[in-house]
């Protein structure tokens, strides 16, 4: 199967489809120790401050822009 000669939608939608099959097959995805490392991390540093970070509006407004802006 050549991917690039599916429509965009077409290839999201297999996308979905592979990543419902391993949800499926209850595959265990397994963290790299880098990736362990970085959520002990995060989490140390949100159990000694719960206020830390920005707030979810915050961050969705960097990540696609204010609208209306």
């Amino acid at each position: 199967m050549e991917l690039q000669k599916l429509s965009a939608s077409e290839r999201i939608t297999l996308a979905e489809k592979l990543w419902d099959s391993v949800l499926e097959d209850n595959a265990e995805i397994k963290l790299t120790d880098s990736q362990k490392n970085a959520l002990d991390r995060r989490l140390a540093a949100y159990a000694k401050d719960h206020d830390s970070g920005s707030p979810w509006r915050e961050i969705k407004d960097r990540i696609i822009g204010k609208r209306g802006s």
